[in-house]
């Protein structure tokens, strides 16, 4: 590689990564205010969030069907039933996972066409809406980590930030501020776009008849199975799993005022501090969204299309480039991530195309 392509590329790269992860401050009240008291009480308003009751309700009930599911399906469900719905479920997390979470709300890789198309319809099994909506969504609470304005906050515990975050509507300040999310990058995306305008044509299809009647139709299986397995049971696990990019570091943080020293969740999830970092640096592909790095489904789903050419451009940081950040902020007293940032578009230069490949070098 030449002195310029070098120049280049280090361009590139730190152009990408200063543009990740960018949080703004919180400006102060612009509007003059007679008393203290009508402040805080405006300010309340502005924050405070009310109960969506039709998703409470709707939760709920999945919760009850959900759960009934797991009866059926060691009772009244056929083995191919059970496949079928496995990989609707796999789906559905990998379109949440590596299509609207790595792919298009942090841009950690380039997808083809055709890799595009297919994650657009993955993410319509997860059932949360379009992948515009719930990029916004995400770039928001990365934008406003830990704040009240974070749509994913919690001061309390991780039941509240897995469950009740995602079942209140947002404030008002909320809503303003979510409007102010710059997602030019995926309006100029025409699959996205094309599933923003159809979602609630696609939804019902791929997301509720096709899992429902392929049962039924195509082998003879019960209704119970195709209703309360198949549909209940999947989308109860989908959800769940999804809301876990959000609230994952409660559980595998490394900030003790935010870590349940009691969740019984540890004892059935692998304890590791990646999305603690995947906060710091959100543009890494590896970054496992449940405690891992570098081995999960995602990752290696990433890598496969990565070796078949239709995944590239795929960011990483590796272990050197982490510790050249680290000895650059001691040196120079600048702040460790900009460090880490700077390193790891310099480093990215220096890596072959086939890295993905070569796991020794990331880990």
């Amino acid at each position: 590689m030449s002195t310029s392509e070098t120049a280049t590329c280090s361009s590139e790269n730190s152009e990408k990564f200063s543009s990740t992860n960018s949080s703004s401050s919180a400006d102060a009240s612009k509007e003059a205010t007679p008393s203290e008291g009508s402040r805080t009480e405006s300010s309340s308003r502005d924050n405070k969030r009310e109960a969506s009751w039709p998703s409470v309700l709707f939760y709920i009930h999945l919760n009850i069907l959900g759960v009934y599911g797991i009866f059926v399906l060691f009772s009244h469900t056929s083995a191919i039933t059970f496949i079928f719905t496995s990989f609707l479920t796999l789906f559905g997390i990998l379109g949440a996972t590596a299509g609207a979470h790595r792919l298009w709300a942090h841009k950690t890789y380039q997808a083809s066409t055709f890799l595009r198309f297919s994650l657009m319809l993955c993410q319509t099994l997860a059932g949360q809406g379009s992948i515009y909506d719930w990029v916004r969504m995400h770039r928001l609470h990365h934008e406003k980590f830990r704040t009240p304005d974070d749509p994913y906050y919690s001061d309390k515990d991780f039941l509240h930030a897995q469950v009740f975050a995602n079942i209140r509507k947002l404030s008002p300040r909320q809503e303003k501020l979510l409007e102010q999310i710059d997602m030019r990058d995926l309006e100029s995306d025409k699959i996205v776009m094309f599933q923003k305008r159809f979602y609630w044509l696609l939804y019902p299809i791929l997301f509720v008849l096709l899992p429902i009647n392929a049962p039924l139709e195509y082998w003879g299986d019960t209704v119970q199975a195709a209703i309360f397995v198949a549909f209940s049971l999947r989308y109860l696990l989908v959800l769940n799993v999804a809301w876990l990019i959000n609230s994952a570091h409660f559980i595998w943080g490394l900030d003790k005022n935010h870590k349940q020293s009691d969740s019984n969740m540890v004892f059935v999830v692998t304890k590791s501090y990646w999305p603690q970092y995947h906060y710091l640096l959100p543009f890494d592909y590896q970054s496992g969204e449940f405690g891992n790095y570098g081995s999960g489904c995602t990752t290696a789903f990433i890598r496969v299309f990565a070796a078949m050419g239709m995944a590239t451009k795929l960011q990483t940081m590796t272990t050197e480039a982490v510790k050249k950040g680290l000895t650059m902020a001691v040196d120079s007293g600048r702040p460790i991530v900009d460090c880490l940032k700077q390193a790891g578009a310099e480093d990215m230069c220096n890596l072959q195309r086939e890295h993905y490949l070569k796991n020794e070098r990331l880990h």
